[in-house]
C-alpha cells in the first residue's frame, strides 16, 4: 500500500485522475483485465489499520490451492516434475503472506494449503507442528522441510533452492543503439531547425507589418509568465467518476458462528450464500459466485434502511457448510448455493435459477418477504441450540416504611404520638429510613 500526498503540486493531477474531493481518500487498485487500465475502488469501510488490512488482504489475488485427503495424490502428480510447496495449517483461511509467495513464484512453483485436519496429508509428510512448510523440488527429489520463521524474506531465500522470485517490475525495453539514436537525433535537429527557420521569416514579416501599421515599437517582457494551473475547476471541467463499491457480506467462517446466528432452534430467517472458497475474495471464486456476491452486497445497501432479514456468506473453511450441502442434497463445494432458512419454524428454501443477477435475486428475496412459494423442513440435525440468554436480576422486595408521628408543640419540643391517638392537623410526617437519614 502506498500513500500520495494531495497537497503536493506534482501530485495534483494524479489525485485529481482519481477522482479525489476530501482527505484522507483510501482507495485499492488491482490490475485490470485490460493492460494499463487497472480496477480502482472506492474503500468505505472502518479507518482503523485492522479494517483496512483485512480489505487490502481479501483483495490479493489467491493463487493457493485448498487440498484435502481425496486430492493429494491427484494434485501432487499433476505436472510431477514442477516444484510444489505446501502449508500444512491449523488454519482455514489462506493468510496474506502465503498469497504474497505465491504470487512471487506464479509460474515457477504451485502452492497449496493443507489443514491440519486431514490426517493422511499430515501422516504422508510426517508433520507434527503447524504451521509447517514442505518444499517438493519436482521428480523423485525428497521433500525438504522448512523450519525457519514463518516471515516473507527468509521464507524466500528458503524457495530460491528451486526457483527465483518474478521481478517486481517488468524489464525496461532496450534503448535504441547509439547509432541509431545519433539519426534520430540528427533527422529531428534537421526538422526542427528548417521550422524554426519558416517560423523565424513569417514572425518577422508579420512584425514589421505590424509596426508599419501602429508606428510604435514593441517591447517584448523579459519575464516568462506562470504557466496556468491544471487543477483549477471550470464549468467546462469534467465532473470527478464516482465508483460505487459493493458492500461485502459478514462471513460466518465458523460452525459455532453459523449456529449462533441462524441454524439453532430460534433462529429467524437468514439468506445464506454458500461459497465456492474460503472469502469474498473475487479472484478465488467463479465467476457466477462473482455475480451472486455482488448482487447480494447491491440488495442489503439498497435495503440498509429498512429492517430485511440478514443476508451472510459461508467459505468451505466452515465445516457445518458440508453438512448443510450433503444434507439438503445440494452441489458440491466446487460450485456455490443460494438457500435461506428460518431454524424456528424449521423450514428452508433453495435458489434453484442459474443467473444470479440482481433482479432474479432480488424476485425470489421478495417472494420470501411475501411468504410465496414452497418450503422445504429443515432437518432437525442440522438446528444446534441457541445461546442461552443472560438471566435478569430479581426486583428486590420492597422494604416497609418505619413511619413515626410526632405532635410539634408550641415551645418546639416534639411529642411522640401515642397508638389510636388522632394527630393534631399542624403535624410533621417523618421517614426514618434504615441509614438513620431524614
Amino acid at each position: 500500500m502506498a500513500a500520495v500526498n494531495c497537497d503536493e503540486e506534482s501530485n495534483k493531477p494524479f489525485c485529481g485522475s482519481m477522482g479525489v474531493q476530501g482527505f484522507p481518500t483510501l482507495k485499492i487498485v488491482k490490475p485490470g483485465k485490460t493492460k494499463g487500465k487497472p480496477m480502482v475502488e472506492d474503500y468505505q469501510g472502518q479507518r482503523t489499520a485492522k479494517a483496512i488490512v483485512d480489505a487490502v488482504v481479501d483483495k490479493m489475488p489467491n493463487h493457493v490451492k485448498r487440498i484435502k485427503d481425496d486430492g493429494l495424490d491427484s494434485w501432487l502428480s499433476d505436472a510431477n516434475n514442477s516444484a510444489k510447496a505446501i502449508l500444512f495449517s491449523d488454519k482455514g483461511t489462506v493468510s496474506a503472506l502465503l498469497k504474497a509467495l505465491a504470487i512471487d513464484y506464479l509460474g515457477s512453483i504451485s502452492f497449496a494449503q493443507v489443514r491440519k485436519t486431514e490426517e493422511k496429508a499430515v501422516e504422508t509428510f510426517s508433520v507434527t507442528k503447524f504451521p509447517t512448510m514442505v518444499l517438493l523440488p519436482g521428480g523423485d527429489k525428497e521433500g525438504i522441510a522448512y523450519d525457519g520463521e514463518m516471515k516473507k524474506a527468509p521464507m524466500k531465500d528458503f524457495l530460491k533452492q528451486v526457483a527465483e522470485p518474478n521481478p517486481d517490475v517488468a524489464p525496461a525495453a532496450a534503448k535504441p543503439s547509439k547509432s541509431s539514436t545519433d539519426k534520430k537525433k540528427a533527422s529531428k535537429a534537421s526538422k526542427a531547425s528548417s521550422s524554426f527557420s519558416k517560423a523565424s521569416a513569417s514572425h518577422s514579416t508579420a512584425d514589421a507589418s505590424s509596426a508599419a501599421t501602429s508606428g510604435a515599437s514593441e517591447t517584448l517582457d523579459s519575464e516568462p509568465t506562470e504557466s496556468p494551473n491544471p487543477n483549477v475547476v471550470t464549468d467546462d471541467t469534467p465532473a470527478p467518476v464516482t465508483l460505487k463499491q459493493t458492500p461485502m457480506l459478514p462471513m460466518l467462517e465458523t460452525e459455532q458462528a453459523l449456529t449462533q446466528s441462524c441454524l439453532n432452534e430460534k433462529g429467524h430467517t437468514c439468506v445464506l450464500a454458500l461459497l465456492s472458497s474460503e472469502a469474498n475474495s473475487e479472484d478465488a471464486l467463479p465467476e457466477s459466485g462473482q455475480v451472486l456476491l455482488k448482487s447480494l452486497g447491491d440488495i442489503a445497501s439498497k435495503h440498509a434502511n429498512r429492517k430485511l432479514f440478514p443476508f451472510y456468506s459461508i467459505p468451505t473453511a466452515n465445516e457445518l457448510a458440508a453438512k448443510l450441502r450433503s444434507t439438503l442434497k445440494l452441489k458440491g463445494e466446487g460450485d456455490v448455493e443460494l438457500i435461506v432458512t428460518n431454524g424456528k419454524r424449521a423450514w428452508w428454501k433453495h435458489y434453484s435459477g442459474a443467473d444470479y443477477s440482481e433482479s432474479n435475486v432480488e424476485t425470489w428475496i421478495d417472494a420470501i418477504r411475501m411468504g410465496e412459494g414452497q418450503k422445504e423442513k429443515l432437518p432437525e440435525d442440522l438446528l444446534g441450540k441457541a445461546a442461552p440468554e443472560a438471566e435478569k436480576p430479581k426486583e428486590q422486595a420492597q422494604q416497609p416504611l418505619d413511619i413515626k408521628i410526632e405532635e410539634i408543640m408550641e415551645d418546639g419540643s416534639a411529642r411522640p404520638m401515642k397508638e389510636g391517638e388522632q394527630p393534631p392537623l399542624d403535624i410533621q410526617v417523618e421517614e426514618v429510613q434504615d441509614h438513620d437519614e431524614l
